[in-house]
């Protein structure tokens, strides 16, 4: 255990040392606000028109949730900043302790390759839940001025599922680190595996077939997209967490084959 928590506090220091951290809470802070005000814009400008047809026909508007549209539209944002975000915190997690030639190091010492690796997993996750908490500040602002206000329950499991998408892209992309010293190449080849889980969905297109099936499951967006609406299903909890096993395993066995090479 003192280990672990040794790693988490190596990874979390050396982490915020490098100015990455802070663009990349920067840059995730501004486009966020950005984008749930033109998100919300956007809906209140589409709620009047309704309004403003509604009087013209003299007939009452259908029922339109607009915080939970908004809250929908603005967690797919979030996923799409996690898309280009984490890359940037990952490529360096292994690649970079290849390259200072400090891996060698850390495996050679008392310290376990599980140990590193579920260290530097939770120093990212920590850094994963200083993005997204503040960002449920939002969502409280729609609770406090909406009538009647949103439910917070399905925010929350909104949040829970920006989480857990964001958990098993690090984990994939601490996997790709642990291949190669280089962290140019680790964010371009994370970013790249996260575009194919990501469109395999649509790449899977209408068709009922067992090849298109397999694909719609293995896009991690297809899980998301019941999050995002405040349906908690647990195929898609166990589907997050058994990918973030596998980065993780994998990312195990890698630092392994290295240490036996040495």
């Amino acid at each position: 255990m003192r280990n672990y928590l040794a790693i988490i506090k190596r990874e979390l220091s050396s982490l915020f040392v490098s100015p990455i951290a802070y663009v990349v809470l920067a840059v995730f802070f501004a486009l966020s606000g950005y984008f749930f005000t033109l998100i919300l814009e956007n809906i209140m400008h589409f709620v009047m028109q309704r309004m403003v047809q509604s009087q013209q026909f003299g007939t009452p508007p259908p029922p339109f949730d607009a915080p939970a549209a908004v809250i929908r539209g603005f967690l797919g944002f979030m996923s799409t900043m996690l898309l280009f975000l984490v890359p940037m915190i990952t490529m360096g997690t292994m690649a970079e302790e290849k390259k200072r030639g400090t891996i060698e190091l850390l495996l050679t010492s008392p310290i376990t390759s599980v140990q590193l690796v579920l260290g530097k997993f939770t120093a990212l996750s920590l850094f994963l839940l200083t993005m997204l908490v503040p960002s449920i500040l939002y969502s409280f602002f729609l609770y406090f001025f909406s009538q009647p206000p949103p439910l917070m329950a399905p925010i929350l499991v909104g949040y829970l599922g920006a989480f857990l998408l964001g958990e098993t892209l690090i984990a994939v992309g601490i996997f790709i680190s642990s291949l190669t010293e280089n962290q140019i190449v680790a964010a371009v080849v994370t970013f790249g595996t996260f575009l194919v889980l990501w469109v395999l969905d649509a790449a899977a297109g209408a068709s009922s077939t067992m090849t298109n099936e397999v694909m719609r499951y293995l896009s991690v967006l297809n899980h998301y997209n019941d999050f995002t609406i405040g349906v908690l299903d647990s195929q898609h909890v166990v589907f997050y967490l058994s990918f973030v096993f596998l980065g993780l395993f994998l990312t195990s066995v890698s630092l392994g084959s290295a240490k036996w090479r040495q």
